[in-house]
């Protein structure tokens, strides 16, 4: 199992490859110049890719604005926690706000509403 990362910057590096793909595809659309129809469909695709990633970028603004600022006790520099338990941006230490979650296992099923 891959390693748990933060939400703030899972979505951020969502939204950056998003951008890359959004290139990747209008660079394929030049293989196509011979058929003017085709290449402008790898273009519109790309550019829709692109801004795809700038609403990404806006919305996980917005949710960054209301994340929790918390100082981690490991590494001592501010971070943002979303939801139940997060990870530290920094130092990836599990954290939490939820007093009833302190010393347990970290597990990503905190965040859920119905834990099984």
């Amino acid at each position: 199992m891959k390693p748990y990362k933060n939400k703030i910057n899972r979505i951020r590096s969502f939204a950056l490859a998003l951008v890359f793909i959004g290139f990747v595809i209008m660079y394929a659309g030049i293989f196509f110049r011979s058929h003017p129809t085709i290449m402008l469909i790898f273009m519109l695709l790309g550019v829709l890719a692109i801004i795809g990633s700038t609403g990404v970028y806006a919305w996980i603004g917005m949710v960054s604005m209301r994340a929790v600022p918390v100082v981690c006790p490991n590494c001592e520099r501010h971070t943002k926690v979303l939801g139940r338990v997060d990870m530290c941006m920094h130092c990836n230490e599990p954290l939490t706000l939820d007093r009833s979650l302190e010393g347990k296992e970290f597990s990503e099923d905190f965040n859920k509403k119905t834990q099984t």
